[in-house]
């Protein structure tokens, strides 16, 4: 006879080759619990960001560039045909990043910096001149022509305003009260469906943009109201986060950066009261990406595991708890789902991305038949607010998010009558290159979530639970 604890040992060995199922008779519902996927993951729209003179390779969780661009590449005349330029430059620049799930954001700039030589104004323009007629009308005349060109364009993730100061980060000279009411208006019109960043928080507060702080965690400007307590203050105001990007990079070239966030991206993410303090701004004030932190050395096990660590702040980072369905279904019949799912990381996802309910083919893995979900809105998926840096947790703990849905499944000359995996996936529609990544174990490669098996027009499976040993891992290649 076995003895209790030997029963017990044999339980917990098969609690670890499946995640947790249990059943209703009476409603014919089986609940799988998944397990959560412990390491940070490559996921679109958030993370560590490039620029376009960097080479993607060596750095596993980066789907995001920031692209420079001069104003005078894509206008050196006002009898340009500026469509065309634009769209030129667009497939000449980004042409690389297809089928790489990576994504631009575009920012043009005038003045690179108070070097002279290094000004980039259309030849028929004044260079340094930012408030005549003639600049105004033109500034608007480009915002046109890009909004045109790059609202619809999926390779886009956001844009960052620029144009105004050096690097365009709204400084030397700062965009004054008439000329943000200009860019503001601009760029309101000419962008409905991709988010813009302005770069200070106490700028553009007619506006909804979002922020690019591009000197994150900076010891001198992380409590100053133009800077890291602006953004604080803007959030709790008037929710910023929760609609709109805060993102921008860390700065490892002036003032007391030593002192935070470190000496490089290497000290950041080694270096425990750093890499601490930078999740905690991460998290206190929701952000989705940073750059220049992102060129650290991926050779070195101490800097990878601080960068593994930051990877899980950024951005949303989807759990799904549990997951109901209906296990056997007759043809033409109703297919029941519902599952909670949470959001554990630091900021939503901003754009209506579907969530798709799939049905695989049991040996192959390939989607017999597929639908979006009704009614679900992932942008609505919040993490939690107000950061505790001692307890390292939101004393707002994020909700849990409940969808359930009934679905007529179609007849057999459509859906054949078999066994199936029932999986989840959330495509981008503009780009099925790379799929938003819930951070559960179960994974197929193509970005599917199988959850278990069903049956549809014949006797039920044998079991609802799928081994283990048959997922991949999301953070493969």
């Amino acid at each position: 006879m076995l003895s209790v604890i030997s029963i017990l040992f044999s339980f917990f060995s098969i609690c670890s080759l499946f995640a947790v199922v249990s059943s209703d008779t009476n409603s014919g519902l089986v609940t799988i619990y998944p397990d959560e996927y412990p390491a940070a993951l490559r996921n679109p729209l958030k993370g560590y960001r490039l620029d376009s003179y960097n080479k993607l390779r060596g750095y596993p969780y980066v789907t995001l560039i920031r692209d420079y661009i001069k104003w005078s590449d894509l206008d050196n005349g006002s009898d340009n045909d500026l469509i065309s330029n634009i769209n030129t430059y667009s497939k000449r620049k980004w042409s690389k990043y297809d089928n790489t799930g990576v994504k631009v954001i575009p920012r043009i700039y005038l003045d690179w910096d108070k070097e002279l030589g290094n000004e980039y104004w259309p030849i028929d323009m004044q260079v340094g001149d930012y408030s005549s007629l003639k600049f105004k009308e033109r500034v608007v005349r480009l915002i046109e022509a890009i909004g045109q060109c790059w609202d619809n364009d999926p390779r886009i993730a956001w844009i960052q305003m620029g144009i105004i100061g050096y690097w365009g980060e709204h400084h030397n000279p700062h965009p004054s009260s008439n000329m943000q009411k200009i860019l503001g208006n601009a760029f309101e019109k000419a962008f409905k469906n991709k988010h813009i960043l302005v770069r200070h928080p106490g700028e553009f507060e007619d506006y909804e943009f979002g922020i690019y702080w591009d000197s994150w965690a900076h010891h001198g400007q992380t409590f100053k109201l133009m800077h890291g307590a602006g953004i604080e203050r803007l959030n709790a105001l008037k929710g910023r986060w929760k609609k709109r990007p805060i993102a921008g990079e860390a700065a490892y070239n002036w003032g007391d950066y030593k002192r935070q966030p470190g000496d490089d991206p290497n000290d950041t993410l080694s270096d425990p009261v750093h890499c601490e303090f930078f999740i905690d701004t991460i998290r206190n004030l929701h952000c989705s990406a940073l750059g220049w932190v992102s060129l650290y050395d991926a050779t070195n096990p101490k800097v990878v595991k601080g960068a593994e660590n930051v990877q899980r702040a950024f951005g949303y980072r989807f759990v799904v708890e549990r997951f109901s369905y209906t296990y056997h279904v007759h043809e033409g019949g109703t297919f029941s789902i519902n599952f909670r799912i949470k959001n554990t990381g630091s900021a939503p996802f901003y754009y209506k991305w579907p969530v798709m309910l799939n049905l695989l083919d049991h040996e192959s893995r390939q989607v017999v038949w597929s639908r979006p979900i009704d009614r679900v809105d992932i942008r609505d998926w919040l993490p939690g607010d107000d950061w505790d840096e001692a307890t390292n947790k939101y004393q707002l703990a994020a909700a849990s998010h409940r969808v359930s849905t009934n679905i007529k499944l179609p007849e057999h000359s459509i859906l054949p009558e078999g066994k199936y995996i029932v999986a989840l996936s959330i495509p981008d529609p503009g780009d099925e290159t790379l799929g938003i990544r819930l951070a559960i174990k179960n994974y197929f490669d193509g970005d599917y979530h199988p959850l278990g098996f069903m049956g549809y027009g014949q006797n039920s499976p044998s079991t609802a639970q799928l081994n283990v040993d048959s997922f991949d891992d999301p953070m493969n290649p």
